[in-house]
């Protein structure tokens, strides 16, 4: 559903899988990190309040979005969490270097999700300009980093229940 019909940060508390017994890997890109960090911050809050006890967060930063596929492996293979979550945000600018990163992303999220049995959350923002991450990242349409951590939970649970 587009972002203007639902706010990211929209979700009902009472509709909340059990997550005490969760742990969570986030992978943040430090490149616009006036981004991601109110990304990041919004995952590790909605975790919290869904009962993610914080040391069983384990955040790691790369340097841009393309690294996070890379990032997102190792944190599945070395920490062994229940989800991985990653957030980053690239900006169109004026050369294609956009649908570069963003395709290599997005074709490395698809393909760790199936070589591992975790869910990896696809927390990028792909937008026109600064402003539309933003206003995204915290702002009027809310923050993908919630969005993120509630489907961490509730893909972690699907796992769960599937077993």
């Amino acid at each position: 559903m587009a972002t203007a019909y639902h706010n990211l940060s929209d979700y009902d508390p009472n509709k909340m899988p059990d997550a005490s017994d969760m742990s969570v890997g986030i992978i943040a890109a430090e490149w616009n990190e006036n981004i991601t960090t109110p990304l990041l911050d919004g995952a590790v809050e909605t975790l919290v309040k869904n009962g993610v006890k914080q040391e069983n967060i384990y955040v790691s930063y790369v340097p841009g979005t393309f690294e996070l596929t890379f990032g997102a492996r190792q944190m599945a293979i070395m920490k062994r969490p229940d989800a991985v979550i990653t957030l980053g945000c690239v900006v169109r600018g004026d050369t294609p270097h956009f649908d570069y990163v963003c395709q290599g992303v997005t074709q490395g999220m698809t393909i760790l999700n199936t070589e591992f049995d975790i869910p990896f959350i696809f927390g990028v923002l792909t937008t026109d300009t600064m402003e539309q991450a933003e206003i995204r990242a915290g702002g009027s349409l809310g923050n993908k980093g919630d969005e993120c951590a509630v489907a961490a939970i509730k893909m972690h649970d699907m796992v769960r229940r599937l077993k």
